[in-house]
């Protein structure tokens, strides 16, 4: 596929205390067209690598949280070659949210569709304004919404995750919080500071114990119970040899302040 016109700002960056938010900036719908999927994954890998960066929030402009794929740009380059790649790096994408070992919140404030919902499911959090609305919508135009099923499936139950897949119907926030879709519901103006609040929680944490626990949480879930004991048990015997669990627990003993985090 052709990559459309680029513009250097369809995806913004900010940081702060730790705090990276990056923001869809393709108003009103924030269209995940092949160059934004590209731009994600693009700070997906710098951010990967970036220390101080303790929590990545996805953000949006524009009325809507994301409306999906850009339909005109997959009609455009119509071929099969084409609409596989598109849906491969859309994929590429989504696990690269999960293989950050910095944890992802996205803040939704209007509707999230198709594979925005999608991008929804594929956050490790996920806070939205009592107004958004989620669903997989493409059965409605003939397309049953099977990329976004996989990261929809991981967070609902069988029975909501279907109902939304065959009637492609928008649920509110307060109906996605029910269903497992997303965390929290904020009233509109308090989005931001709802959003802050969980992110500076995150960030405050040691940084070792959060990458290493979202790691295992992704690699155990799709495990045998035996098997995911053993690998955790791995996992918590290095993370308790590390320098931050053990300068942490003695604190606790000690009944002092928590120390300052080293990461290692």
């Amino acid at each position: 596929m052709k990559k459309t016109q680029k513009n250097e700002n369809i995806l913004l960056r900010n940081d702060i205390d730790g705090v990276a938010t990056l923001t869809l900036n393709r108003p009103e719908f924030n269209l995940l067209s092949i160059d934004l999927l590209m731009a994600l994954q693009s700070q997906f890998e710098h951010i990967a690598t970036d220390t101080s960066v303790r929590v990545v929030v996805i953000a949006s402009q524009g009325k809507a949280f994301c409306g999906g794929h850009d339909l005109q740009e997959m009609r455009a380059y119509p071929s099969k070659k084409d609409i596989n790649n598109l849906f491969t790096q859309c994929s590429k994408m989504m696990i690269g949210i999960t293989k950050l070992p910095q944890p992802v919140i996205a803040k939704v404030h209007g509707s999230a569709a198709a594979a925005g919902c999608q991008l929804v499911a594929q956050c490790d959090l996920a806070v939205a304004s009592d107004t958004a609305q989620f669903g997989t919508s493409g059965i409605n135009i003939g397309l049953f919404c099977s990329t976004p099923m996989v990261a929809v499936t991981r967070n609902v139950s069988r029975k909501h995750a279907m109902e939304l897949l065959l009637t492609g119907d928008l649920i509110s926030a307060s109906d996605a919080e029910k269903f497992g879709l997303i965390n929290k519901v904020a009233l509109p103006d308090e989005l931001d500071q709802t959003v802050d609040k969980l992110a500076t929680k995150i960030a405050n944490k040691s940084p070792l114990a959060v990458s290493l626990g979202k790691e295992l949480f992704y690699k155990q879930i799709e495990k045998g119970i035996s098997e995911a004991y053993q690998h955790a048990t791995d996992v918590i015997t290095c993370n308790m040899m590390s320098e931050d669990a053990t300068s942490g627990v003695d604190a606790f003993l000690s009944k002092k302040p928590l120390p300052q985090w080293k990461g290692k």
